[in-house]
């Protein structure tokens, strides 16, 4: 079943451009942030935004489980609407900011609302898509959304400067995001299900995700193998313009080759993941694409023995395999959800599964950051590969009596007694 089919669904069709207008509004927001803390704190620009990428990850790890717990008497679509309208007032409040606490604020609010939508947007397709290979290929679009944003949302920004002011790319962002709450608006969307622990104690209702996903084998290894996503990733955002500006002596624009190169190996894996998985089942494609976004890192020391382009070629070669393990992990993920786990506890096992791994993040970047100050560059790209292979390896370990290529099915969905 190709992604054309898939995308015949009209209320997916209609879903994945209000994803794909939102994503926009955000990368929109995201470059023009950085202009606005060169206005307000110049030299100390870099500090401004570590300190908003902190926050990012702070509010997605924080809020996503305290809203599923919150929020489960609300239906999704008035959620994500919601949430839509709450960035896009943020969105217009952003070029008036006078100071970099204005900043701050604004952002913490607009990662809640972020940390909102997002796991009820991911709750929401599988139920819109009943049939699995579907729900595959839509998971395969949504990913495909992420990496065309990546690359997309410069050039929108370049050919906006060229015709507006720099403030101005915030009304860009609220564009984007009320598009989205009106498409979502408009569509009739699955209503929410009765939760067993809808009226739960709150600290039930707040936990019940993360007691979902360490009960059940199939997503403890999802959990680990966010963590070679982590590793490996971390290193990349991190240190790639410090290693094409340094050793290698490269200008900015091979900084945009080289993350680009990993964006495309991410839209290769991307396209070619709803296949494998029908071909060689959820497990096998998992666990090799965890092994494969672990092993890049390891030839950094390789391409900071070589000098110039052949040496940034190595790099790029490198990212663009990463970029295929990368996509390779992310995209199937909502598959294993889905079969393991009843539909009503699906927002809150999504909104559990979105926080626990930006927690990974948050421990990777710095990691990745010290480490390259500590010690090398190489050492540290090797360092963080070996975590990363080490978290895959957990994964298999984790998996070892699921002896099939497929993790969805009857037989790999927990059961009553193993349910918390």
């Amino acid at each position: 079943m190709s992604m054309l089919t898939t995308l015949r669904n009209s209320r997916f069709r209609r879903l994945l451009v209000s994803h794909v207008l939102a994503l926009l509004g955000t990368g929109l927001a995201t470059i023009a942030l950085g202009f606005v803390a060169f206005d307000l704190a110049g030299d100390q620009s870099g500090s401004v935004l570590g300190t908003v990428l902190a926050i990012k990850m702070l509010c997605f790890m924080v809020v996503a489980p305290l809203a599923a717990a919150v929020l489960v008497r609300f239906q999704p679509r008035t959620v994500m609407v919601g949430s839509d309208v709450l960035r896009a007032a943020v969105a217009l409040g952003l070029p008036f900011v006078s100071n970099v606490w204005h900043v701050y604020a604004l952002i913490v609010v607009l990662y809640i609302a972020s940390a909102v939508f997002t796991p009820t947007f991911q709750a929401t397709i599988p139920r819109v898509l009943p049939d699995d290979r579907d729900y595959g290929n839509a998971l395969a679009l949504s990913r495909l959304a992420y990496d065309v944003e990546a690359l997309m949302s410069p050039v929108l920004t370049g050919i906006l400067l060229l015709v507006i002011p720099t403030q101005h790319l915030f009304f860009g962002t609220a564009l984007g995001f009320a598009a989205s709450a009106l498409l979502i608006g408009s569509l009739v969307l699955p209503k929410a299900l009765p939760s067993e622990s809808r009226d739960a104690p709150f600290m039930k209702r707040l936990t019940l995700g993360s007691r979902l996903l360490f009960a059940t084998p199939a997503l403890r290894g999802i959990f680990a193998l966010q963590l070679a996503l982590a590793g490996s990733g971390s290193f990349v955002m991190v240190q790639t313009v410090a290693i094409v500006r340094g050793p290698l002596g490269a200008d900015a624009t091979a900084v945009a080759l080289a993350l680009g190169a990993m964006g495309a190996g991410s839209i290769c894996g991307a396209l070619s993941s709803p296949a494998l998985v029908a071909r060689l089942g959820t497990r096998r494609v998992l666990l090799a694409a965890g092994v494969l976004v672990s092993l890049p890192p390891f030839g950094v020391p390789l391409a900071l023995s070589i000098d110039g382009a052949s040496g940034l070629a190595v790099l790029a070669a490198l990212w663009f395999v990463l970029g295929i393990g990368y996509a390779g992990v992310l995209t199937p993920v909502g598959q294993v959800i889905r079969a393991a786990i009843p539909e009503p506890e699906l927002p809150a096992v999504f909104a559990a599964q979105f926080s626990l791994a930006h927690g990974w993040w948050l421990l990777c970047y710095p990691l990745a950051g010290w480490l390259g100050a500590l010690t090398s560059l190489g050492t540290a790209a090797v360092v963080l590969a070996g975590i990363s292979l080490v978290a895959a390896l957990a994964a298999s370990f984790i998996w070892r009596d699921m002896t099939r290529g497929h993790l969805v099915g009857d037989d790999d969905r927990m059961t009553e007694d193993a349910r918390p």
